[in-house]
């Protein structure tokens, strides 16, 4: 195997939402996962990730997008429904990277899309749950 992708989630607030991202992460063989800025509430998910995916895979849990130390190399991919985003189906992923999608009922933050090196949008007629956008 060559590269590595992982799977992470901004602002999210419930815990079963960030159980089934991780679990998503783990089945199609992220190499971590992490959120930013995470509710206190979502940070329970271990109750709802049936995969024991931290069992499997590194978790980071970092404050703020200040916070975020990922791996020297890796590009942050924004999946985000924005004007200038590739639509997913087109676009070349990088052979490292770390893709981080917004909370439930809301965007990534401008700190975020700020550092984010590509932003894709999945090609949908409106926007889906966060655990169907992350699989």
């Amino acid at each position: 195997m060559r590269g590595y992708f992982a799977v992470g989630v901004e602002g999210i607030s419930k815990a079963r939402n960030l159980g089934a991202v991780m679990r998503t992460a783990h089945a199609f063989g992220g190499s971590f996962v992490f959120t930013v800025g995470a509710a206190n509430r979502a940070r329970e998910m271990f109750q709802t990730d049936t995969a024991k995916t931290t069992q499997n895979l590194p978790y980071y849990d970092w404050e703020s997008v200040d916070d975020m130390a990922l791996p020297r190399g890796c590009q942050i991919v924004g999946v985000e429904l924005t004007d200038d985003a590739v639509e997913l189906p087109s676009f070349r992923h990088p052979r490292m990277a770390a893709y981080v999608l917004g909370k439930e009922r809301g965007d990534l933050s401008p700190a975020m899309l700020e550092r984010c090196s590509h932003v894709v949008k999945i090609p949908t007629k409106f926007c889906v749950n966060l655990s169907v956008a992350a699989a």
